[in-house]
């Protein structure tokens, strides 16, 4: 059996090369499932964190140069893994039909990949 593209889940975690991992199964519910599906919760909870506390070094402008530097480097790893969880849900929703009355104006679409 082939596997499509759609049918490989991105993971929150990157093989130590530095490339993407997936991971291929009908089994939402299984143990890597449950353990991607936690990492993606944790890794946005990290961002949310980081955007208070870059709201909190910006309203203290006299430790800007030090604590800029750890700041923009820890918002940049919370990045890259908030870009991977949203890449890895859009690949995971299924696609739907347009409704009759807007069939045939879909307008522009781009591919997945695009997003890579």
């Amino acid at each position: 059996m082939m596997i499509q593209n759609n049918e490989l889940r991105l993971l929150p975690w990157s093989r130590p090369d530095g490339q993407p991992c997936y991971l291929s199964t009908d089994n939402s519910g299984g143990y890597l499932s449950r353990l991607a599906d936690n990492t993606e919760a944790q890794q946005l909870e990290v961002a949310a964190e980081l955007r208070d506390h870059a709201l909190e070094v910006l309203s203290d402008w006299p430790n800007w140069p030090n604590e800029l530097r750890l700041l923009v480097t820890d918002m940049a790893g919370a990045l890259r893994d908030v870009r991977r969880v949203a890449i890895s849900r859009g690949h995971r929703i299924p696609p739907t039909d347009p409704p009759a009355d807007e069939a045939g104006d879909e307008g522009p679409q781009l591919p997945a990949a695009a997003f890579d």
